[in-house]
């Protein structure tokens, strides 16, 4: 493959397949009317559960496929020594696609295990290692950077990370992984669902505005649901 060929693949594509594939497998869903509450207590019409995806070998093996795509051509085919999940929805989407790159994996913990070795760390990383993080979704990434120092703690270069799903609707998102030196790579958002939703049909309309609404402004939706 030449580096013209690597650089023409098409994002955009890879973006509403894997939303299709996405409400396919119904981990998307959308309640305007009874809106989901997430762990910071703001209110949400939408909700993605990635975890779904494991569940699902075709879905699952094309967006691998993707994966590897996308980070081949945004990261490099020879500047990655290994991938690392986060504790505990990225490790198996590292270890498929650690397989599918043809690279080492570790996986690192939220916290240190409290026995043994103590380590955040499992499997082999050594100095200057340049590692990949590896999770199932983003929202505003505070948890990822959690994840890269760890990593960087012991000893190996994290600038990468990428995710199957970005919110995309925090907008100091890449600016505060660029400020910790971090690029964010991914395969779909939100937006994409949503045009893809009003493709499909799967949604009535009411709640796609509802959606939508949302999407250009999460905070003040929220606030005047009942939310944070």
């Amino acid at each position: 493959m030449t580096q013209t060929q690597m650089m023409t693949y098409d994002k955009q594509a890879i973006a509403r397949s894997v939303a299709r594939m996405l409400i396919e497998i119904k981990a998307v869903l959308f309640r305007a009317d009874e809106p989901f509450t997430l762990t910071s207590g703001a209110k949400s019409p939408v909700y993605i559960d990635c975890r779904k995806i494991i569940s699902f070998p075709r879905a699952r093996s094309a967006m691998m496929d993707h994966g590897k795509t996308v980070i081949m051509n945004e990261v490099g085919f020879e500047s990655l020594d290994a991938l690392a999940g986060g504790e505990t929805a990225g490790i198996p989407f590292a270890a498929w696609l650690a397989e599918r790159t043809g690279l080492p994996m570790q996986y690192v913990r939220k916290k240190p295990k409290g026995f043994g070795r103590d380590a955040r760390i499992e499997g082999d990383i050594h100095e200057g290692q340049r590692v990949l993080l590896v999770e199932d979704l983003m929202t505003d990434g505070g948890s990822k950077l959690s994840f890269i120092e760890a990593l960087r703690t012991a000893g190996a270069e994290c600038a990468h990370t990428f995710v199957i799903f970005y919110y995309d609707i925090f907008k100091d998102t890449p600016e505060r992984l660029a400020a910790e030196g971090v690029a964010l790579h991914y395969l779909t958002t939100w937006w994409d669902v949503l045009a893809a939703s009003r493709e499909s049909g799967a949604f009535d309309d009411a709640t796609l505005e509802q959606v939508e609404a949302f999407l250009h402004d999460p905070r003040g939706w929220s606030a005047a649901h009942g939310g944070a």
